[in-house]
């Protein structure tokens, strides 16, 4: 059986999630804009799916917007907000190492016109509030700041309690796509005072195809989709009342089994540790991307010396392991990640890094068999790299 260790990229759908949804595949069927009884039976279960969202975001269920995506989610919050602040040209401030939905969408409000400010970020992942700080001093119309909660490829966690206070001093809005750290380490919107945040349902073991936005009463979105005004007229189309009822089940049982006395949270995090202190200490030239402590509970990024990473993700298939090279939406590029170039990798070290992401269900022995299987891999892998380099009377890698 194939062990799963790409779980940034999605999850399992959950089986107590499948049998809250089922009844809305099956005989509830009705819109629950519609008045009838049956109508307001799914619009009761609808409220109900709003509240437990919102309780787990410690918001206000009039806060929680229901979107088909985190990709959604986060346009409608960055182009929601700039154009419901009434100014034509404004001020989008975002960072090098964010998902794309940001950074296409950061592309698009250039090409409309809008100021845009890429910040850097440093060796670990970390964006600067001095950095933000001193974009923010540039002034262009009205000002939106998108800060990724934690890094999908590496899994940095950045400071955004401490960003978003920078931005709310210089007047400025702030998003954060929160769609790897949303069931997986504690969340309170009011503690991160944040202005919106994005959350996506299949990667706490929801089902696909419906996300959620954050959006703190009293900050007005323009809607990206028009129609019968659903989502208090900010994302119009009937709802997906099953996927949401999913979302809202899934993140509530996250949230719980995270906390005491279930304390998931610190069993994934040594799960975690195991596999990165386990690698590095059995494979010479091998390295962790990212912070070594600020960050995801399930997340490794890990660079191998003088082997292609995506060769390693194909040999960990054939020995029955699911991981990858970084993110899925960028998944048999050609080109480095943005992310690892962004953090100062050269190509050849961003091509040699492979993502390992534990779920629920990973266990110590899923960890140990990775240990038994990935060194000689690699030192396989090495060998043949080496014999291939000299055959072509090049000089080899271990010279």
């Amino acid at each position: 059986m194939t062990i799963y260790l790409d779980n940034a990229a999605t999850t399992p759908l959950r089986p107590e999630a499948l049998d809250a949804m089922l009844p809305f595949l099956r005989g509830d069927y009705a819109n629950p804009s519609s008045s009838h009884s049956a109508g307001q039976k799914v619009r009761r279960a609808l409220d109900d799916a709003r509240e437990r969202t919102a309780a787990a975001l410690g918001a206000r269920p009039s806060e929680i917007v229901f979107t088909g995506s985190g990709s959604e989610a986060d346009c409608l919050a960055i182009f929601g907000m700039l154009a419901a602040s009434g100014t034509a040209r404004g001020h989008f401030i975002t960072s090098a190492i964010e998902h794309h939905a940001v950074l296409h969408a950061a592309g698009e409000l250039r090409a409309r016109g809008h100021r845009v400010t890429i910040l850097p970020v440093d060796r670990d992942g970390f964006v600067s509030e001095a950095a933000l700080d001193a974009a923010l001093n540039e002034r262009a119309g009205a000002t939106l700041v998108s800060i990724m909660h934690a890094n999908n490829e590496i899994g940095t966690i950045e400071p955004i309690a401490k960003l978003a206070a920078v931005a709310r001093a210089r007047g400025a809005l702030f998003h954060t796509d929160a769609v790897q750290t949303v069931g997986h380490i504690p969340i309170d919107v009011k503690e991160l005072d944040v202005d919106a945040l994005t959350l996506s349902a299949h990667k706490f073991e929801g089902p696909k195809g419906v996300g959620a936005l954050f959006v703190r009463n009293g900050v007005r979105v323009t809607p990206l989709v028009f129609g019968g005004g659903q989502e208090g007229g900010r994302r119009s189309g009937t709802e997906n009342v099953a996927g949401i009822v999913g979302l809202s089940v899934a993140l509530e049982l996250a949230v719980r089994e995270s906390s005491p006395p279930h304390n998931g949270l610190p069993r994934t995090t040594a799960l975690r540790d195991q596999l990165i202190d386990g690698a590095l200490a059995s494979i010479p030239g091998s390295t962790l991307n990212g912070a070594r402590r600020e960050r995801l509970p399930n997340s490794a990024s890990l660079r191998f010396e003088g082997v292609d990473g995506q060769t390693v993700v194909l040999g960990l298939d054939l020995a029955e392991f699911a991981t990858s090279t970084g993110s899925a939406c960028t998944s048999g590029s050609l080109e480095p990640s943005h992310v690892l170039s962004a953090i100062g990798l050269t190509a050849p070290e961003a091509r040699g890094t492979v993502r390992f992401s534990l779920g629920r269900t990973t266990t110590t022995a899923d960890v140990a068999r990775l240990h038994m299987v990935l060194p000689g891999m690699i030192e396989r892998l090495r060998t043949l790299t080496d014999a291939l380099v000299i055959g072509g009377g090049a000089t080899s890698r271990a010279e």
